[in-house]
């Protein structure tokens, strides 16, 4: 049974006296109808639910969140799920205010799933825009710091905290206006599954029930050790590190580190976290790029040196090694890109086709008029009381439409003084194809799960920069353009994600617009707030062998180069690789789909292959050996895996992401770690020591 199955039906993974006999009550309790459990409990209206202590909550853990996205963006660029941890700790921030103010006889309004649904909503609104607004990929990427490592070192516009928010600002909004119309049709005429929005839901059900909430406080409490664990442990790395006054780079580590290549595990919490988070042919797939580009490809073109690229030209150049390593990348994340892009283009279009075919068929829920006699009386019910209260807070269209047109012509007229290169005409023909987009990939996101932001502004990249032409900007224009479509296709997907949970826990749409709203005017301001504190306390941000290396910064404008320039840029057989890795990207999605879901574990992803092709495999171990705990809690007591091994991963991730704000701090203040410690080889330590000493 899933885990939000015996979440929400009161399971204590702790009573394994009888499993098969507690599997078994849990398999009858799970065909009960979710809504009969809280028939007695009266839902607020939607203005209710907005509270003063939702929102006060989610600011703090909106802040929390954008230092672990942010530190995310900016090293590997793989950023687990943190819906659950979010609806986690809204339950255990608020169900702790609400239990002080019923001690001191205040509490004047009860904490429902409906307001924890919010919360949700809004932290998760919040720290989108810290992916979204492209601090590791498109934004940072025009820098003059990513422009010396490419081959233009002209066209760059240096980050600053006021045009930034005033960016978001323009064009985060876009998206939420344009699909809010359409949540009717996706959510109750459609009925599509949202997997991520469904099983929040589910989560947070599971919460409110009196059997539920006995497992959340327990879930709580373990995320609450694992962050104290996590943070105390990322100090003393800090405390003990190998700092750069000491001649070395990090916390002393196991494997092959000396080597130039970076393969070897230096106890990263956070990245324990999020394999354990991700699935396993994630990290399989990470693992195995790494081995590939770590004892394959770069050691058989560096043996080409002399034939593939000169012996003068550094390493880091672009038409050194690191053009290969940037645009085999490039060609492995193009070729799965357009791979999945083309199949959920095709899925959608199918479905939306089947939809229209079948409507008479598929609209069964009792509020259009059909009855079906297939589907339970209690699923009936269900659907009978979700939809009711759906439907009961319009949202009017002319509101939607309205505000698209007027923050349209607001951005319209504003982002050209932001970017001069990027002119009035590229971002109208951009907003009026933009909710046709948003709808696209909203409507995949519910097929699939899959949002495909990315490959839109990808898209945007390429036709805006090759519009507006090299000698014209080109790099910035396309790298603007990723930002406005990116940010507008992924709060879409996000908005409609965030409607199908509150569908599911009545929650009304009205207060999931709102707590959307408000959410990402706090991501608006947060993010780049965040993000500030990174690029002035490490100064060597964004570079190939810092602490904070930005590889998707270097990615995305190497993107806009080739969009504008052509193959020309590419180092010599650069190209013939390229279309290799991209043609194999394309292969490896092909055979994966064709083998089925009982050998698509085996396969990997080429997406999560590419990364460590450019940034190399540090992070592998870090995340296999997350999936091996996992792994061997789920081989030796299932039920218990399933029930808290997510909070120990948000707590892993969270205690060692919130360690970034006092690093920033102490940074900035220009304190360095008092003790330095390394571990080196037998060979190493004989050249230091022979070297260190007077007769060396």
């Amino acid at each position: 049974m899933p885990q939000h199955e015996r979440e929400e039906n009161g399971y204590d993974p702790k009573d394994d006296r009888n499993v098969n006999h507690d599997n078994g009550k849990l398999k009858e309790l799970g065909e009960l109808s979710v809504e009969r459990l809280f028939e007695n409990q009266e839902v607020p209206s939607w203005r209710k639910q907005l509270t003063v202590r939702a929102f006060v909550v989610s600011f703090v853990v909106s802040i929390l969140f954008s230092f672990i996205v942010m530190k995310l963006n900016l090293t590997t660029g793989i950023i687990p799920s943190l819906n659950v941890s979010a609806g986690l700790l809204g339950f255990f921030f608020v169900k702790t205010w609400t239990k002080l103010l019923r001690k001191s006889g205040l509490l004047k309004q009860p904490f429902t799933r409906q307001e924890n649904t919010v919360i949700q909503t809004c932290v998760v609104a919040s720290s989108g825009i810290a992916f979204s607004g492209g601090f590791g990929s498109y934004l940072f990427g025009m820098s003059k710091r990513i422009a010396k490592q490419s081959t233009n070192t002209h066209d760059f516009k240096n980050p600053s905290l006021v045009w930034i928010i005033g960016f978001l600002f323009v064009v985060s909004f876009l998206g939420l206006f344009s699909v809010v119309p359409l949540r009717k049709i996706m959510v109750i005429d459609f009925r599509l599954t949202y997997p991520s929005g469904t099983a929040t839901a589910y989560l947070i059900n599971s919460f409110h029930t009196p059997q539920g909430a006995k497992l959340a406080k327990k879930q709580v409490r373990e995320l609450g050790k694992f962050f104290t664990f996590s943070f105390l442990w990322s100090f003393f790395q800090w405390f003990y590190t190998a700092g750069d006054h000491c001649g070395f780079a990090s916390f002393p580590s196991l494997g092959l580190k000396a080597y130039k290549y970076k393969f070897y595990f230096d106890f990263s919490a956070t990245y324990v976290g999020v394999g354990m988070i991700c699935p396993y042919i994630i990290n399989i797939s990470v693992l195995v790029g790494g081995i590939l580009s770590w004892g394959l490809m770069w050691p058989l073109i560096e043996k080409r040196k002399g034939d593939w690229y000169s012996t003068d030209l550094p390493e880091t150049s672009l038409h050194g090694l690191q053009g290969y390593k940037v645009f085999i990348s490039i060609a492995m994340i193009l070729g799965d890109g357009l791979y999945n892009f083309v199949k959920v283009l095709s899925l959608t279009i199918i479905g939306l086709s089947h939809q229209f075919r079948q409507k008479d068929v598929s609209s069964d829920l009792p509020t259009a008029g059909h009855s079906s006699d297939h589907v339970s009386s209690q699923v009936s019910y269900d659907d009978k009381r979700r939809t009711q209260l759906f439907l009961k807070d319009q949202i009017p269209a002319w509101f939607s439409i309205g505000g698209y047109v007027a923050i349209a012509a607001i951005s319209t007229a504003t982002l050209p003084h932001i970017f001069h290169q990027l002119k009035w005409y590229y971002i109208l023909v951009m907003y009026i194809f933009a909710p046709i987009l948003a709808f696209c990939n909203a409507y995949g996101n519910g097929l699939t799960d899959w949002s495909l932001a990315s490959t839109y502004g990808k898209l945007a990249i390429f036709i805006i920069g090759a519009w507006a032409g090299a000698s014209h900007g080109g790099v910035l224009a396309g790298l603007a353009a990723c930002g406005v479509m990116m940010n507008i296709v992924s709060t879409a997907s996000d908005l409609m994600q965030d409607f199908k949970t509150g569908y599911l826990t009545l929650a009304s749409p009205r207060s999931m617009f709102v707590s959307q709203l408000i959410g990402t005017a706090m991501g608006c301001i947060i993010s780049p707030c965040v993000f500030w504190l990174f690029y002035k306390a490490f100064d060597d941000i964004g570079l190939p062998e810092s602490q904070y290396p930005a590889p998707n910064a270097v990615v995305y404008r190497n993107m806009a180069l080739l969009g504008v320039q052509g193959f020309s840029s590419l180092p010599r057989n650069c190209l013939l690789l390229c279309c290799v890795f991209f043609g194999a990207a394309i292969l490896i999605n092909f055979i994966r789909d064709l083998a089925g879901k009982k050998w698509q574990q085996f396969i990997p992803i080429p997406m999560a292959m590419a990364i460590p092709f450019y940034i190399g495999s540090y992070f592998a171990i870090d995340m296999c050996v997350g999936s091996l705990i996992l792994f061997v809690w789920e081989k030796i007591n299932r039920a218990k895996a399933d029930a808290f091994g997510h909070a120990v991963a948000s707590g892993l991730i969270c205690g060692d992401g919130i360690w970034a704000l006092p690093a920033s701090i102490l940074a900035l203040a220009g304190i360095k770690p008092p003790i330095c410690m390394n571990f080196l080889s037998r060979g190493a330590n004989i050249t230091v020591h022979n070297f260190s000493t007077p007769q060396g």
